[in-house]
């Protein structure tokens, strides 16, 4: 285990989902991977009862009151800061009416790390439709957070980076239907993701100049406009911009050619266009280590890059390793945090 002044967060997530069992599962191989000590945010009586269904009922769930007790928790069980479900959740059903602790959860883990209590969070996969149900208004987990740090009077405009190991995509659009991506493909989305991703490579990741390749929307990255106009007239210039900006940058490169072994060394991150682009060479490369990071906040912010797979709730078959990886990404990342400013 690692000592560290303020230790991470992690969210327990959608309750009927895989979140208890990864976290329990993730606590069991801790000095296995030489796992940094975190406490949990969440349903202590949950988790019990996840162990017990999952062979971990050795686990010893610690109740604590703050943060600063989770590191001597830690020794000898995980440490829960305890936000209680009102109704039990069951594995695999999920219900609205868990939505407003998973809420409370999330809102919790960004005071703590925009008050320096935690040194980052790892947050479990939500259910966004039971949230909905029960008016959640936002996107999903990650506009929220970006959401709650703009309340509390710190900048935020949130990136998403999904990573196998060293290998980084961005997709410059996320959740949106396909037939909408060409209007989400401007200069101006461009030249500011570029940016937050070269900013946050340096700052976290040790990166002294980032070398960011920027996909092609279209085959061939367009053929100088004889299959769409996209990359010559919107993808090319902004590029140009980013290379006068000084930022290390080339494309827009056909997405064909860009994730093969020998490309994949030319670049720290690769800009995509759109979701697929980005998270079908990650998930390729490493599926069960895949991990989604959220740059441009001002704390840490990790999850693994999975959803709550409510089949596998309370089977003990869920594999921890992405979440494993997600922790250890939060740890590498928080070795050069820096406080946030405030606007």
């Amino acid at each position: 285990m690692t000592n560290r002044i303020s230790p991470l967060a992690v969210t327990m997530g959608e309750p009927a989902g895989i979140g208890a069992d990864i976290i329990l599962s993730t606590y069991r191989l801790s000095a296995q991977h030489a796992l940094p000590a975190f406490g949990v945010i969440g349903c202590a009586q949950t988790l019990r009862r996840r162990a017990h269904l999952t062979q971990h009922s050795s686990i010893e769930i610690v109740p604590i009151t703050c943060m600063s007790d989770v590191q001597p928790a830690f020794e000898r069980g995980l440490p829960v800061l305890d936000l209680p479900l009102e109704h039990e959740a069951r594995p695999g059903k999920p219900s609205s009416q868990s939505a407003t602790r998973v809420i409370e959860w999330m809102d919790l883990a960004v005071k703590l790390a925009l008050a320096g209590d935690v040194s980052g969070m790892v947050t479990a996969p939500i259910h966004k439709e039971t949230l909905y149900q029960a008016g959640f208004r936002h996107e999903g987990h990650t506009d929220y957070l970006a959401h709650l740090a703009v309340r509390a009077g710190y900048p935020a405009q949130p990136v998403m980076m999904l990573s196998a190991g060293d290998f980084r995509t961005i997709p410059l659009s996320v959740h949106i239907p396909l037939a909408q991506v060409p209007a989400a493909v401007t200069h101006d989305a461009i030249v500011t993701q570029a940016h937050i991703i070269d900013r946050d490579l340096k700052r976290y990741f040790d990166i002294a100049q980032p070398r960011i390749a920027v996909a092609g929307l279209n085959p061939h990255a367009g053929e100088n406009g004889t299959i769409g106009l996209e990359d010559r007239d919107i993808i090319a210039p902004a590029v140009q911009a980013l290379k006068q900006a000084g930022l290390t940058a080339f494309g827009p490169v056909s997405a064909d050619t860009l994730f093969h072994e020998q490309a994949r060394v030319t670049y720290d991150a690769a800009l995509c266009m759109y979701h697929d682009q980005a998270l079908i060479p990650v998930k390729a490369i490493g599926f069960h280590e895949g991990i989604n990071t959220t740059l441009g906040l001002p704390f840490v912010r990790t999850s693994p890059d999975h959803g709550t797979a409510l089949t596998l709730a309370g089977t003990g078959t869920a594999n921890p390793s992405s979440f494993i990886a997600a922790l250890k990404q939060a740890e590498r990342m928080t070795g050069n945090i820096v406080p946030p400013a405030t606007s």
